[in-house]
């Protein structure tokens, strides 16, 4: 039986099996449903649609959410409640007061400078000879993981001893032109905003291709107006894209945002949140999984849900206020 459960083909057999059984349970909610009429039936098929999905998000979101909220307010090991003594240490200690500096410059940088790039990247090649392959390259880095963008960029910014070889691109560089290689990685603070620059270089292809798209939904007779009353670019830019495009900018930005928020592979995989470049989801990890700290690691958890539910609302207020603009 253990066998059975841990084998490969044992897994793709229950995968099976579960599939089949969702199947089924919506084909026979469907069924029942039809037997109705009006309300009753309205309600049927949906319970039997939308009630598998609630199912899966209580027990894969909801529950977890809970119990990670419980075990926040308790021991290392999550046997004694401790009250507030897990996010006292959250507020108090070097290390993690370090990763809410840090986590507070890669939300404020990476969303602005990354929507920024694609803004001006879109504008600028609307339109162009070249547009589709100018596109192409800024969304390039969005095809790789992070984990992947980190080992590139850390070879990039390698460094080795003034008396060795440089392997690093940029200290290739900077010693070929007579300086000394820079510690691009291990000197604090600058080795945070170097690692930002990853974050921003895959983020700005997310940015260009939305916002791109909303470029190309503004109506032409507009343009074509404005162009007639002799605007110049910075108007047409200011008074007509800019807010024809805002709902989008709200999007891309929020999304970064949250993005940024739960950032851990690239401080993980570039310096191993050594060097003052903690994060708080780094720090959760090492917490839960590295010092087998539950008590901590889930405080910080809950700290990190806590800081995109404003986010969140803030998008959801915005697409509700731009359905009513729409609707009127």
């Amino acid at each position: 039986m253990d066998f059975f459960l841990y084998s490969k083909v044992g897994q793709m057999l229950l995968a099976v099996i579960a599939l089949l059984a969702v199947v089924a349970v919506l084909l026979g909610g469907a069924r029942l449903a039809d037997r109705y009429a009006g309300r009753s039936r309205t309600f049927l098929v949906g319970a039997a649609f939308a009630g598998p999905a609630f199912l899966l998000l209580g027990v894969g979101l909801v529950y977890p959410a809970i119990r990670t909220t419980v075990m926040s307010f308790m021991d290392r090991r999550s046997e004694e409640f401790v009250g507030l003594a897990n996010y006292q240490w959250v507020f108090s200690d070097p290390a993690s007061l370090q990763g809410f500096v840090n986590t507070f410059w890669w939300v404020i940088l990476v969303p602005l400078v990354s929507t920024a790039v694609g803004l001006v990247y879109a504008i600028l090649v609307d339109g162009s000879r070249f547009e589709k392959v100018a596109k192409s390259l800024l969304f390039m880095p969005m095809a790789i993981s992070f984990v992947g963008a980190g080992i590139i960029w850390k070879f990039v910014y390698e460094y080795r001893g003034a008396a060795q070889e440089q392997i690093g691109l940029l200290n290739a560089i900077i010693v070929g032109l007579g300086f000394e290689p820079v510690r691009f990685l291990q000197d604090s603070p600058l080795n945070t905003f170097f690692l930002i620059v990853v974050m921003i270089w895959i983020q700005a292809g997310f940015a260009m291709v939305l916002l791109s798209a909303a470029i190309k939904a503004i109506p032409g007779d507009i343009v074509e107006a404005a162009r007639l009353d002799g605007v110049n670019p910075w108007q047409m830019f200011s008074r007509i894209t800019l807010p024809s495009v805002r709902p989008t900018l709200v999007v891309v930005l929020t999304t970064i945002i949250i993005a940024t928020l739960k950032i851990f592979d690239i401080p993980r995989t570039m310096t191993g949140a050594r060097f003052d470049t903690q994060v708080l989801a780094n720090s959760m990890y090492d917490q839960s999984f590295t010092f087998g700290n539950n008590g901590i690691g889930s405080a910080l958890a809950v700290m990190i849900f806590v800081l995109v539910i404003p986010v969140v609302v803030f998008n959801i207020r915005q697409m509700i206020r731009n359905r009513e603009v729409r609707g009127a």
